[in-house]
């Protein structure tokens, strides 16, 4: 008897030879097998009720074993039909969570086995992309929701500003929008929040785009702010307490023209390496680092001339890891390209290097949540 043509006699009790069966294909290795397998468990769970109901021993084991040595395709196909299932055992329901996260993804975004239990430990266990998830997960609660504040963690906080259903309480919204002073990328998100008040959108305010700004204001049919001028100065003496006199100039065209051409050359040819960017700082050329920053990070000038003139040196350290420059060799960069720089990027802020390595494709994703496109007042 296959898998296929299983005979269900009952909702939560298929014939035990179908079961035996079924649990003996979860332990073959063969391809036929594995289809076999697949499309067994696939009828298993169209045929279970929607009920809350417990599946019988020998098909949680089944599952079990499905979710610990399956391929990654019978995995991810075993998730989605679990993702809405009241009856999944809930051991099952936390390994898929703590799968690949296109696996995981479907679980953590719907299953109604989780509990704030099991999504906080999601949140100290997994991955950036997982605890991203679980910031957008529908009606998240404000006690994971206050975890997710904790930790600070850019690209999750920048998740759950843009979830309209968490349960996100009055301290911690106003906690969202002090991050967005130096997170860039909550600026909009929190704009449209359904539970901003006029207090915070003020605050907001003062550090957000034109655009961003007209929304508010028509929003809170705010009138009365005028706060240009007085963002414009903080921006000058956010430099000045930092020793950094009046943000940069820009680079002369024509020299940047000549050190984007030489960067493009050397990528043509091959010879643009992370190690360029060490090479071009110690021969004290912060143009061609700029512009071979662009490059091999995939950037923007204006994200990467925004890491320059950043507060603190986090937004520089996402960029050089993004690109592969070793964390051991950042605080002599940051040194360098601070004496060429004038000053910045500034002192404020904890030495993130010193927390242990991250990955590039991390690091680019954190950079963009902190700085956004790089258009923004990054003081």
């Amino acid at each position: 008897m296959t898998a296929v043509a299983l005979e269900h006699t009952g909702p939560l009790q298929p014939p035990g030879a179908a079961m035996t069966d079924l649990l003996t294909l979860a332990h073959s290795r063969t391809l036929e097998d594995r289809q076999r397998l697949l499309m067994g468990v696939m009828a298993l769970c169209d045929q279970h009720p929607a009920t809350s109901q417990e599946l019988s021993p020998v098909l949680t084991d089944i599952f079990l074993v499905l979710a610990r040595q399956a391929e990654h395709d019978i995995r991810k196909a075993l998730s989605e039909r679990l993702a809405t299932a009241t009856w999944a055992p809930s051991a099952l329901v936390n390994i898929l969570a703590l799968d690949d996260i296109e696996i995981a993804r479907p679980i953590i975004a719907r299953s109604p086995i989780l509990k704030d239990e099991d999504l906080l430990g999601i949140l100290v266990k997994a991955s950036i992309e997982h605890q991203i998830e679980v910031a957008r997960r529908p009606n998240l609660s404000a006690r994971v929701a206050d975890t997710i504040l904790d930790q600070a963690h850019p690209a999750p906080l920048t998740a759950l500003a843009g979830n309209a259903t968490a349960e996100i309480s009055a301290e911690g919204l106003r906690r969202l929008v002090e991050h967005s002073r130096r997170l860039a990328a909550l600026r909009a998100p929190l704009a449209r929040h359904p539970r901003l008040d006029e207090n915070l959108a003020r605050q907001l305010y003062s550090w957000i785009g034109t655009t961003l700004r007209e929304s508010v204001q028509e929003r809170f049919a705010i009138t009365d702010l005028r706060l240009d001028d007085a963002v414009e100065d903080a921006v000058h003496s956010a430099f000045s307490s930092l020793g950094m006199g009046t943000p940069p100039p820009l680079a002369d065209p024509d020299r940047d023209e000549m050190d984007r051409r030489l960067v493009l050359k050397l990528q043509a040819a091959g010879q643009l390496r992370p190690g360029y960017l060490i090479r071009a700082i110690r021969e004290k050329k912060l143009g061609l680092f700029q512009h071979a920053l662009v490059v091999l990070g995939g950037f923007t000038m204006a994200q990467v001339r925004a890491c320059l003139t950043y507060r603190t040196p986090e937004a520089l350290y996402y960029a050089c890891a993004a690109v592969g420059i070793d964390r051991a060799v950042f605080p002599p960069l940051l040194y360098e390209i601070r004496q060429l720089n004038g000053g910045p990027p500034g002192e404020a802020g904890e030495a993130i290097w010193l927390r242990g390595g991250i990955s590039p494709q991390s690091a680019a994703r954190a950079l963009r949540a902190l700085i956004g496109e790089g258009d923004t007042p990054t003081a």
